[in-house]
């Protein structure tokens, strides 16, 4: 585990910061990523470290950008540290569906594949149990 895992979890509130999954229905601790990827010249200072479940961490990997399927313009991806979440996503109920509000959170939403079918039946159950968002 990163041994920043705790500070990154309390900061975060125990959510994924990229689809905001909450961690109490989950049976193991969420990955600590790097926000700006290492291999971009990104550091391990807390400021851009997030807290991320496997399949965001695997889908971002070491970009920081992606295609905005509206514009098709190539824009940053969401950054936990400097944007806000409700401006940029919206959960839909009943489809659990996350909606990407602006260019960034269509881009995120797109790169992280955030609606993947697996990742819509659980957000539909969290939803049920008033877990999400």
């Amino acid at each position: 585990m990163n041994p920043r895992y705790g500070q990154a979890a309390l900061r975060a509130e125990h959510r994924r910061e990229y689809c905001h999954a909450p961690e109490a229905v989950f049976n193991f601790p969420f990955e600590v990523e790097h926000i700006t990827p290492v291999a971009l010249g990104g550091s391990d200072e807390l400021s851009n470290l997030a807290l991320a479940c496997r399949a965001c961490n695997l889908r971002k990997a070491a970009h920081r950008s992606g295609l905005d399927p509206a514009s098709q313009a190539v824009v940053l991806l969401f950054h936990p540290r400097q944007d806000l979440w409700e401006e940029h996503f919206r959960a839909t109920a009943p489809s659990g569906e996350i909606e990407g509000l602006t260019a960034v959170g269509r881009a995120t939403v797109t790169r992280l594949q955030m609606n993947h079918e697996t990742q819509l039946a659980a957000r539909r159950q969290w939803l049920r149990l008033d877990l999400f968002p």
